[in-house]
Order: structure tokens, then C-alpha cells, then sequence
């Protein structure tokens, strides 16, 4: 099974292969930003990705279109759109 991993003292949580990142984060109680309900419209539920990248779904147009639009930073994802594959360590600002 995936491992989340987060860089501040957070314990890492197990998913399983093709959970959504925004519901398995609130699952295990980390606050997520949203004003869409993760439907990938505010992108506040962006997280940024320090490892595994490669472990979380493509990014879809729409994805890039959203982080382009609200000039996100390269090296984040739509928390509400990403899909967990593998491993990754994540952070946001807020937490």
C-alpha cells in the first residue's frame, strides 16, 4: 500500500493504490483548503509534492489549466485531482 509521508511531525499514512490525496488526507485529519467541495475549480487544495511525483496520476489538462490560472508554483498538485500510485511526501503552507 502507498505511503503519504509529510515533512513536519505528522505521522505518514498508509492509502490504498488510486485513492483520491484530498479524501485520504482528511481522512487521516489533515486539514485540506477548498471552496469547491474538490472539485478542482479553487485549486486551495493544492499541496506541494517534495517526493515521489512520479507515484501520483498524471496531471490532467484541466489539472494544469486550474494551476496555470491561479499561477501556482511548478511543483505542486491539486490535491482533489491527484490520484496516489506510491509513496510521496507532501506539504502545504498551512499546515
Amino acid at each position: 500500500m502507498p505511503l503519504i509521508s509529510f515533512v513536519k511531525n505528522f505521522p505518514s499514512i498508509e492509502v490504498r493504490k488510486n485513492a483520491n490525496l484530498m479524501r485520504s488526507l482528511l481522512v487521516a485529519g489533515r486539514p485540506v483548503a477548498s471552496s469547491c467541495d474538490g472539485d478542482g475549480i479553487c485549486a486551495k487544495c493544492r499541496v506541494k509534492v517534495l517526493n515521489g511525483s512520479e507515484n501520483l496520476s498524471e496531471m490532467s489538462f484541466f489539472e494544469q489549466e486550474r494551476l496555470q490560472m491561479n499561477h501556482v508554483p511548478e511543483g505542486y498538485r491539486l490535491s482533489c485531482q491527484a490520484k496516489v500510485l506510491g509513496d510521496i511526501t507532501v506539504d502545504t503552507d498551512y499546515w
